[in-house]
């Protein structure tokens, strides 16, 4: 499981950086279809992830090119602790199919965007 846990953070790592996507697009799937893990304890591991700072390297490249809106950047990061807080909240009141269904319409609306734009 460690050795898949690496290849799924690399595969995620390398995703990030380079298409600037938020790892549990890559690692919440992952998890539930590859280590068998049901959604709310994939999201919460996902969350985990999140606690250092994982993206400083990557940051650190887009802020050496001047492509990094840092006071923008502050005010998201300060509301996103507030509604990650609440919709964990919301998250683990839900049953576990639906959150996944829900998982995967917020993917699929993202993808049609993208694909339509």
């Amino acid at each position: 499981m460690m050795i898949l846990g690496g290849i799924i953070g690399i595969v995620a790592g390398i995703l990030s950086g380079l298409l600037g996507i938020g790892g549990a697009i890559v690692i919440i799937p992952a998890l539930v279809f590859l280590l068998g893990f049901d959604q709310k304890l994939a999201q919460g591991t996902t969350l985990m992830l999140m606690l250092p700072p994982i993206g400083i390297l990557a940051f650190l490249e887009y802020y050496r090119q001047g492509m990094v809106n840092i006071p923008l950047g502050i005010v998201i990061a300060v509301f996103f602790v507030v509604g990650a807080w609440l919709g964990a909240k919301i998250a683990l009141s839900i049953d576990p199919h639906l959150l996944r269904r829900l998982f995967a319409l917020f993917l699929g609306f993202v993808a049609a965007r993208l694909w339509f734009s």
